[in-house]
């Protein structure tokens, strides 16, 4: 079929058929419908173009991994894709959806993007496949522009930014998420979005991103999906996929960039988010492991019993109990080196008249643990109860509290010690982290402004678990309470690995002019006396 004729055309378009317009189909081109309609693959290979930067138009050649992904998405309703930078992800999903739009009748396609720029500027690639496909294949365009392309056929395909407004009252078959780990305020996106795309039976939900941190919506659904705990199908794209890219490349590229960038942005790594307040190294080298026991209605995760004559410290955080924050322990183990947490107790319900009775029990069966209670707010309520009312004394009491007032005090100044003072412990591997939410929630614990907390859309009560014992165990109550000085632990730590490193031959360098920078240090250090400077 000609081009040429303008009563044929969508708007002066040569390229795209307009609605209304039948075809007369040859005996071959029936038989190459057919083709195309069975095999997304096909289609792509033989009908498709992209602009190249190199080569301007070219034919869409698809990587192997790139076919093993569309195989993924026909056989399965739900899809998450994690694959590194620069693998032609998002370009090689266009051509699934397209395909998806013209051979399936009366289809809404949503491609959903974190700006709405980046879902058009997909919609635009789409529509320059749609104009280099015969005629024959084309169903026909009632309307096409930068948001939205309806066929003839009454499929559609739709761009929008990825926000709660973007599909509310439209009926849509495949949705396309893009760079989902990208996207602010994710979890109420999905929220309200899911139990609409999940309830059709023959709807498909296609999720793809690079890694972008810990404990977001993508990463959730990636996690859940490698665990088999929910309805996903995983599929992951690593840069030795792709063609072209060897050792050589990437050295190349961590030279040009660093190790840690290249792990996250190609070797899909997930880490931290970029300003947390452990390194990137040692959220790697955290490990969850499973609990032995569970209690208390599954709130409460025990990994270790107690051991007789072992010292114990709970540390507690106190919420409101109205579904929101949670309250809060952990028991940590201060008898093993490093410390350990062996007991994590989190819920966003109970009443903070109820929670001092949970730390009581468990503080009593762990060898009447020494309770670091925060005071703030319904704190005090927690702290009151448990020391007055069940009589428990082995709780610490700050000298700088209000009078009248037990437990420990959170402010500015504590919190900026207390941060300080955890982020040597893990990253000097001082302090053992077991349990997987917490670990969670360190990942995604970052500077805002002058301090620390939870990353949007995250919890980080458990943390300031952490955070209220690197407090207390750097101040003179841990000293004398157990005679463990922490910050010379670490300091000899140090001293001692500065001296490994000095050259066993020759001595060259004795490593004097390290160890007298690290002594200088040592007396600025955040745990130093009278240190006053903001996080």
């Amino acid at each position: 079929m000609s081009r040429q004729n303008q009563n044929e055309n969508y708007l002066g378009n040569p390229n795209i058929k307009k609605d209304g317009i039948v075809t007369n189909f040859t005996e071959e081109q029936v038989k190459e419908y057919a083709l195309c309609m069975k095999d997304p693959v096909y289609f792509i290979e033989t009908y498709a173009k992209i602009i190249s930067l190199d080569a301007g138009l070219v034919k869409f050649k698809l990587y192997p991994y790139q076919k093993q992904m569309f195989k993924k998405f026909q056989e399965n309703r739900f899809n998450v894709v994690l694959a590194c930078r620069q693998s032609g992800k998002s370009v090689s999903a266009c051509g699934y959806l397209l395909w998806s739009a013209i051979f399936s009748p009366e289809k809404t396609v949503a491609v959903l993007a974190n700006k709405g720029a980046t879902a058009r500027e997909m919609l635009a690639r789409i529509t320059i496949m749609l104009e280099n496909i015969p005629f024959f294949l084309q169903p026909g365009v009632k309307a096409l522009n930068k948001s939205n392309i309806d066929f003839s056929n009454n499929s559609r395909i739709i761009a929008a930014a990825t926000t709660g407004q973007s599909i509310r009252g439209l009926s849509v078959n495949l949705l396309y998420l893009d760079e989902f780990a990208f996207v602010e305020r994710a979890a109420e996106f999905y929220t309200s979005t899911y139990p609409v795309i999940s309830s059709g039976s023959d709807t498909k939900i296609i999720v793809t991103s690079t890694a972008n941190g810990i404990g977001n919506t993508f990463h959730k659904i990636w996690e859940g999906a490698i665990q088999g705990v929910n309805e996903y199908s995983h599929f992951r794209v690593d840069w030795s996929d792709v063609p072209g890219r060897d050792e050589k490349w990437k050295e190349e590229t961590i030279n040009n960039t660093s190790q840690i960038q290249f792990d996250q942005e190609f070797g899909n790594t997930f880490f931290g988010t970029g300003n947390t307040l452990v390194n990137a190294q040692t959220l790697l080298d955290l490990r969850a492991k499973p609990p032995t026991k569970i209690r208390e209605g599954g709130d409460l995760l025990v990994y270790k019993e107690p051991i007789k004559k072992h010292e114990y410290i709970l540390v507690a955080d106190v919420s409101k109990g109205r579904g929101q924050d949670y309250s809060t322990f952990s028991l940590i183990d201060i008898n093993v080196r490093p410390f350990e947490q062996v007991v994590v107790y989190r819920n966003n319900t109970i009443s903070p008249l109820l929670f001092p009775n949970i730390i009581y029990k468990y503080a009593n069966v762990y060898n009447k643990a020494y309770c670091i209670v925060e005071s703030n707010d319904q704190g005090s309520v927690v702290c009151n109860g448990l020391y007055y009312d069940l009589e428990y004394e082995n709780l610490h009491v700050e000298s700088a509290v209000k009078a009248g007032a037990i437990g420990t005090e959170i402010n500015r100044k504590s919190k900026r010690l207390g941060c300080s003072a955890l982020k040597d412990l893990l990253e000097n591997n001082k302090l053992k982290v077991v349990d997987e939410q917490t670990i969670l929630e360190i990942s995604t614990f970052e500077a805002k402004g002058q301090t620390y907390q939870a990353a949007t859309g995250n919890h980080d009560d458990l943390v300031m678990n952490l955070v209220l014992f690197g407090y207390f165990v750097s101040s003179a109550y841990f000293s004398n309470l157990t005679d463990i000085n922490i910050k010379d632990m670490i300091f000899k730590q140090k001293l001692k690995e500065i001296q490994e490193d000095i050259v066993p031959f020759g001595f060259i360098d004795n490593g004097a002019e390290q160890i007298q920078k690290l002594e200088q240090e040592s007396e600025h250090h955040p745990w130093a006396i009278g240190y006053d400077r903001d996080l």
